[in-house]
């Protein structure tokens, strides 16, 4: 940001140098239009327009990028939930096999014991 601050203040400093060189009256015409001023004045006027029309022309592509950039991030909020809801999912259905496994070694082991607990006739 401050770069571009010291660059324009540049660019200011040299057109009001150009314009106190240049302070030559010319005639300009356009169409029926036709009026005189100072050669830097017309100059400046004519820098101004150009970048006024680039901007204008580059608007409608910054404002499609930021609402691509938009949905692109609202797509990532939604992927990142989704997965971090199927990875708890993933876990709680693990934590259940882990019990269910645990529950059925117990059992097992308890039928063993019992089984060897048995009197043999």
């Amino acid at each position: 940001m401050q770069l571009q601050l010291i660059v324009a203040i540049i660019v200011a400093i040299l057109a009001v140098v150009f314009a106190l060189q240049n302070a030559v009256p010319i005639a300009v015409s356009f169409l029926t239009w036709r009026f005189e001023s100072s050669l830097a004045l017309v100059l400046l006027i004519t820098l101004a327009l150009g970048i006024l029309m680039s901007l204008l022309v580059s608007v409608p592509s910054g404002i499609k990028k930021m609402k691509i950039i938009s949905s692109q991030k609202k797509k990532i909020q939604e992927l990142g939930s989704s997965l971090k809801r199927e990875s708890e999912s993933k876990a709680r259905e693990e934590s259940e096999s882990k019990t269910r496994e645990e529950t059925e070694s117990k059992i097992k082991e308890e039928i063993e014991s019992k089984e060897t607990e048995v009197p043999l006739e």
